[in-house]
């Protein structure tokens, strides 16, 4: 098997990074997989740098990038989508909040054939703790929402938590999101562009340390635009970005 590509997109992350960074490896080790783990700083001011920096002089496979100007997730992401090397790639938050284990799933689902795997908080065999409950009820009106437009059977598109393979990075591009939109972005142009996926529950845990860099009020404009983007793509497009 090839190299596998984690990007972990981290702004003011410097409690949780070390952890984060941890946990992945030690799974990855134990399956003597090759991989690479590829921490893009957004505009961080606290001392993430200085933590990974110090990580990476010690182990080869964690990368540093730094985001330039404008900061902001979603551009975080898509710098580490222009480095990584892998034949797979995993987007995963820098606070812990991600179950490891399950990129192992992940990983093993997309050797099988699928193209993209996608976790599902919402799974009655997964586990979520110390989910806020107004969050909670926002994130079910959005996903029940992009469920409805899209007719899917996905209940948690916005979940930043997905694989890919390398194709599908490539066939959707380009990529429009600078915020926490490109988390329903990356997923439902995969959908509808004919890449293959599969979903598996996935564990989801409170950050321990810090607060999340998230503000919804802000971002609910951002959704629908990407939201709508994609669906006249669906509607318009007649096929012509589908992949052969």
């Amino acid at each position: 098997m090839g190299l596998i590509s984690v990007v972990i997109p981290a702004r003011n992350e410097a409690e949780n990074i070390a952890r984060t960074i941890s946990g992945i490896s030690e799974e990855f080790k134990w399956n003597h997989w090759s991989y690479e783990i590829i921490v893009v700083n957004d505009g961080s001011t606290d001392n993430t740098e200085d933590v990974v920096s110090r990580l990476s002089e010690h182990d080869s496979s964690v990368r540093l990038i730094r985001n330039e100007a404008p900061f902001g997730f979603g551009n975080a992401i898509k710098k580490g989508l222009d480095h990584f090397q892998g034949d797979y790639v995993i987007i995963t938050m820098a606070d812990s909040s991600d179950r490891p284990g399950a990129m192992v799933e992940y990983v093993r689902t997309m050797r099988d054939g699928y193209d993209c795997c996608f976790g599902s908080r919402w799974n009655k065999d997964a586990a979520v703790v110390g989910y806020p409950w107004l969050k909670k009820v926002i994130n079910r009106m959005a996903n029940w929402f992009i469920q409805i437009l899209f007719g899917l059977r996905y209940n948690d598109v916005t979940n930043a938590f997905k694989g890919y393979s390398k194709e599908v990075i490539e066939g959707i591009k380009p990529v429009l999101s600078h915020h926490f939109n490109i988390t329903v972005e990356l997923p439902l142009k995969a959908i509808v562009r004919g890449y293959t996926y599969k979903i598996i529950p996935t564990d989801w845990h409170e950050r321990r340390s810090g607060k999340t860099n998230l503000k919804i009020p802000e971002m609910g404009s951002r959704y629908l635009f990407i939201i709508l983007y994609v669906l006249l793509e669906k509607l318009l497009s007649r096929g012509d970005y589908r992949r052969k």
